[in-house]
């Protein structure tokens, strides 16, 4: 970066700028625990045996920097190309008609408030309403440090199991809801896409919207037909700027099909989806007759379900990344 000419090139200086501040985001936070643990060492060591309050006030500090520790044991488990880069997360509904929309819309507000806490920006492009109550589908954009690393323990079927809201003799139902999450695309990713391949539709935006949102023809469905993807974007008054969007979500999604295309393993896995339904499920939460959630791979659970829905996944992400990382 210190050379004359290191902005002669656009695209290769943004990319060295990137990678600095991808080694920047492993480094600094070891260098800062590292200095946390040498400023308590000196404190500890300037300390009375009966300054009983500087002692509690110890106490906090080195419990906090041990919070700091277990997340950096976690984020070395994030070793992978694509585990830095922010996230594309869909939901979309399955088995269980309303009270699959009810379960997607349950989901996406639980994403969304786990994105909230960890200080991560979380960017609707689409949303499609359900018939009667909850979402049909809908993609967030989740952007922060290791958003995919943390996110990929996601990917996949959903089922609850609880007294159904929507049913007059309170019977219980389960439903299902798929989820879906791949690493955004940088700009300048060797993907190439020919507009021959693209099938563009324009349509009216769903739900509730400004002015002019749903009274235009603003929505973008965007097909790859060789590959059969489809991605659309309504957040937009502008059918340009939902283009856009769409755009870089197919981008994302396509880049992301040739990485696992590279590696065979990702790939059995990705060509082998299963069906939205019974027996195909990663997660289960329970909500009646008894409150559980527990993954089916890693088989961590818990009693608290609520919390769970209030976006507290991290015990969650972690045993998937360990069970993940025992596996490879």
């Amino acid at each position: 970066m210190a050379q004359g000419d290191f902005w002669a090139d656009q695209d290769r200086a943004n990319r060295t700028i990137q990678t600095l501040k991808a080694l920047k985001s492993q480094c600094t936070p070891v260098e800062q625990c590292e200095q946390a643990l040498k400023d308590l060492t000196e404190l500890l060591g300037m300390t009375a045996e009966e300054d009983q309050a500087s002692i509690a006030q110890l106490s906090q500090e080195l419990a906090g920097l041990e919070r700091r520790v277990a997340d950096l044991e976690v984020r070395r488990l994030l070793g992978g190309d694509v585990d830095s880069k922010h996230a594309i997360l869909a939901v979309h509904s399955g088995a269980g008609g309303t009270e699959s929309c009810d379960w997607a819309q349950m989901l996406f507000r639980m994403y969304r408030r786990w994105a909230e806490e960890r200080g991560f920006s979380a960017e609707i492009i689409d949303l499609t309403p359900g018939e009667e109550a909850g979402i049909k589908g809908a993609t967030l954009i989740v952007k922060g440090p290791y958003a995919y690393g943390y996110l990929q323990a996601e990917e996949g079927v959903h089922r609850l199991v609880r007294l159904s809201p929507f049913d007059a003799n309170k019977r219980r139902h389960t439903s299902f809801v798929s989820v879906d999450v791949v690493p955004e695309s940088d700009e300048d990713a060797p993907v190439e896409i020919n507009e021959g391949d693209l099938r563009i539709d324009v349509f009216r935006s769903g739900g509730k919207g400004g002015q002019s949102v749903n009274t235009t023809d603003s929505a973008v469905r965007i097909t790859h037909v060789p590959t059969n993807t489809v991605v659309q974007c309504q957040d937009e008054r502008s059918q340009l700027q939902n283009k856009a969007k769409a755009m870089h979500v197919l981008k994302a999604r396509l880049a992301d099909l040739e990485r696992r295309k590279r590696e065979e393993q990702a790939a059995k896995e990705y060509q082998a989806k299963q069906k939205i339904e019974w027996g195909s499920q990663i997660r289960s939460y329970v909500l009646h007759p008894y409150t559980m959630v527990k993954d089916h791979r890693t088989d961590h659970e818990t009693g608290n379900a609520q919390a769970v829905l209030e976006g507290k996944l991290d015990p969650f992400i972690e045993a998937y990344l360990k069970w993940k990382a025992s596996r490879s």
